[in-house]
């Protein structure tokens, strides 16, 4: 990854972070859901990465709601409940509406953020066509998603929520 892309999804990631941090705990709870998502290019590996960015407490009330008992997002176990959950509702299709494969590269979870890494082996973002993202938004109908897909430097930015989880990108 870019260093220049690495700072800016680490400068978002922080700015989520930091609106829970100073929001009233009623605020947190119940009245702002969002998350972000990056997809860009890396010509050093010549694959699409997409880093998602989702609040914790969020992630959290989701898995308890589906699963009926509390989650540890440190614990390999339920990372993979919760890897199957994204994989199901976040993919991106090529011109042909065929899924791009998308590799689970990994995800860290702290007290304030869940962040996924996934990546399309070998595969420009300019193939990307279709982006589906209905993560935490058939759980939470306020959810608010945006994707940044950024192809050949240039950034288009889109929001997804419980009555729009796919865009044709072009």
């Amino acid at each position: 990854m870019k260093l220049k892309r690495f700072i800016a999804q680490c400068a978002a990631a922080a700015a989520l972070a930091g609106a829970c941090a100073l929001a009233p705990a009623p605020l947190l709870a119940h009245n702002f859901h969002a998350g972000i998502t990056d997809i860009s290019y890396n010509e050093r590996s010549g694959s699409t990465e997409v880093v998602h960015t989702y609040m914790a407490h969020d992630v959290e009330a989701l898995l308890t709601n589906l699963y009926q008992r509390q989650f540890d997002l440190s614990d390999p176990d339920d990372q993979a409940v919760f890897r199957k959950y994204v994989e199901k509702q976040f993919w991106l299709a090529d011109k042909d509406k065929r899924r791009l494969p998308l590799n689970w590269v990994g995800m860290t979870a702290d007290a304030q953020s869940v962040t996924i890494y996934q990546e399309a082996p070998q595969t420009p973002a300019a193939k990307v066509e279709i982006i589906h993202d209905a993560v935490l938004t058939d759980f939470m109908p306020d959810q608010l998603n945006t994707v940044n897909l950024t192809v050949a430097g240039s950034l288009r930015t889109f929001g997804f929520s419980s009555s729009q989880s796919e865009f044709n990108v072009h």
